[in-house]
């Protein structure tokens, strides 16, 4: 699945335990004259995917939706979901930064400018 949306805010990486870390961000979804704010969570090797991206940038998020059972230890049945992020685009078409290529030397080619 993936949505549209604009990137309104960005928390801090959470380290929950030494195997497990996860990030949440928000995005604002304008449906209309009114607007939905959508949180999303990157788990583990993801918590990255929206550091290039600043408050405000209009972002097209794919995420899977991830749904689960838990029993308190009162035997109380608990439901939650959550919208795992695991990739994240601008919506302008521009693809992840990332470092510049080297130049290719050649040789006998003079390299003083």
């Amino acid at each position: 699945m993936n949505i549209e949306g604009i990137l309104i805010e960005k928390f801090d990486v959470v380290h929950i335990s030494e195997t497990f870390k996860k990030r949440e961000f928000v995005i604002e979804v304008r449906d209309g004259e009114y607007s939905e704010f959508i949180k999303f969570t990157s788990i583990q090797d993801k918590v990255e995917i929206t550091d290039q991206y600043k408050i405000g940038d209009e972002i097209n998020v794919f995420f899977n939706l991830k749904g689960r059972k838990w029993t308190n230890p009162q035997g109380e049945v608990k439901y939650f979901n959550d919208l795992q992020a695991w990739q994240v685009h601008s919506v302008k078409g521009e693809e992840m930064v990332s470092a510049p290529t080297p130049m290719p030397s050649f040789e006998g080619e003079d390299t003083q400018f």
